[in-house]
């Protein structure tokens, strides 16, 4: 089977209907919505702002180590199935502390769904501790040392949520340290906000990959920046779509980035909200931008090259594509 690396997914972003309706159960919670059919039916959102505010609402379901450990088994149960064998998994830690979680308990959970994930899923995997950018700079710092001092592996950081009005260079601290720590780094940009945040990230945070990044579009001198610089671009075609970043999957820039020579990588997201795994974007995007075989191939092996795996690992998942 060829392998693909998934690059760009929130593990509470895999959070499914049926898994909140028995953790709520387990929990002795009462949701908000009637079903299942009722909380679907509002999975149609207006904006960034519109999906968050529903994310986090139907996280607070996760409560215990256990709900952690189901929650991130039964995503790498869903990639393997959709060809992924290595996942470096993004998590929210400040939207689990903010309401009361302890940071141990949430990323022990956590790591041990992720220790068993080559034995039990063949998925080799990695954490990246994603920074809440519309919280503090403080708050983010804060939030880095209780990680570090969970003794929970860590594989980098990462920083997510609202763009606009919450410049990168805040975090510039946070990510130092990380950087000094051995950590690999990356961050949101150009999902919500125009290329000048992806030229932020680069700048101020000196991240080694950009997490979206599709407003680069037009932008011709950071283009080629991209190109020269090898900075992959984490792309998630079906969450664009579904937040309304690009109007209809066939506009997608995805193809004319490839084509320019930028290390596109395809990614979910947010999977149980948006519509799609990564198999699921990769058949979407084949079909609406009339990719080659070639291409499909090189979006792969971009993954690959892109992923923090060892050298070693990287070639063997690449040879499956040979």
């Amino acid at each position: 089977m060829t392998a693909w690396a998934e690059l760009h997914v929130h593990l509470e972003g895999t959070l499914e209907p049926e898994l909140i309706f028995a953790l709520a159960r387990r929990n002795g919670l009462t949701l908000p919505y009637a079903d299942i059919a009722e909380l679907r039916s509002r999975y149609e959102f207006g904006d960034l702002q519109e999906f968050l505010d529903l994310y986090y609402a139907n996280m607070t379901v996760l409560q215990h180590r256990e709900d952690f450990a189901d929650l991130t088994d039964a995503y790498l149960a869903r990639a393997a199935r959709a060809g992924v064998r290595r996942a470096e998994v993004f998590f929210d830690l400040q939207a689990h502390t903010g309401r009361g979680v302890p940071a141990a308990t949430a990323l022990e959970g956590v790591n041990d769904a992720l220790s068993r994930s080559y034995d039990r899923h063949g998925v080799s995997s990695g954490l990246i501790v994603t920074l809440l950018r519309h919280l503090s700079a403080e708050s983010a710092m804060e939030a880095y040392e209780q990680a570090r001092a969970s003794g929970v592996p860590m594989l980098g950081i990462g920083l997510c949520s609202t763009e606009v009005g919450n410049p990168a260079i805040r975090f510039k601290a946070v990510f130092d340290r990380a950087r000094a720590d051995g950590l690999h780094t990356v961050a949101h940009a150009g999902e919500e906000g125009d290329a000048s945040y992806v030229r932020d990230v680069l700048d101020a945070l000196r991240v080694e990959r950009v997490d979206h990044g599709v407003r680069v579009v037009g932008d011709l001198a950071l283009i080629q920046r991209l190109v020269d610089e090898r900075i992959p671009l984490t792309v998630c075609p079906l969450s664009n779509v579904r937040l309304k970043g690009v109007a209809d999957l066939t506009e997608h820039p995805l193809a004319d980035l490839l084509r320019s020579g930028v290390r596109v990588t395809v990614n979910s997201d947010d999977p149980a909200y948006f519509g799609g795994y990564l198999d699921d974007n990769v058949e979407a995007v084949r079909r609406a931008l009339d990719l080659t075989d070639d291409e499909i191939r090189t979006l792969a092996l971009n993954s690959i090259e892109a992923s923090f795996a060892s050298a070693g690992e990287k070639q063997q998942l690449a040879s499956t594509w040979a």
